[in-house]
């Protein structure tokens, strides 16, 4: 997971709402069946779009303040931000051509 950061209640600020490039944000847990379809998907987005798209996954059993405040009630939920600003997401487990649909609209593909 070379490409994929560690979000959590202390980070998440600098790491995704302050950041210059769109974020995808995995909020997940260890236990959760759906999480463990998505990490694979969730990690090959990561290596695909490095420097247009930064990738944070955030354990929502370690990190509750920051699910809280974004009122994750299921998971997996993959929330995309923008500008400090949540612009789409998706709860459940998709396929990946779905969250790229989601994505590319918001990164500059060069």
């Amino acid at each position: 997971m070379k490409n994929i950061i560690e979000g959590t209640d202390l980070n998440f600020d600098q790491e995704v709402l302050k950041s210059e490039i769109p974020v995808l944000v995995d909020f997940w847990a260890p236990w959760c069946g759906p999480c463990r379809i998505v990490g694979p998907i969730v990690e090959q987005l990561a290596d695909q779009y490095v420097g247009k798209l930064k990738v944070v996954k955030v354990n929502t059993d370690e990190n509750q303040m920051v699910a809280y405040k974004y009122g994750i009630r299921s998971i997996p939920t993959l929330g995309i931000f923008k500008g400090g600003e949540v612009v789409d997401g998706v709860i459940g487990a998709v396929p990946k051509n779905y969250l790229e649909e989601k994505i590319k609209p918001l990164i500059s593909i060069n």
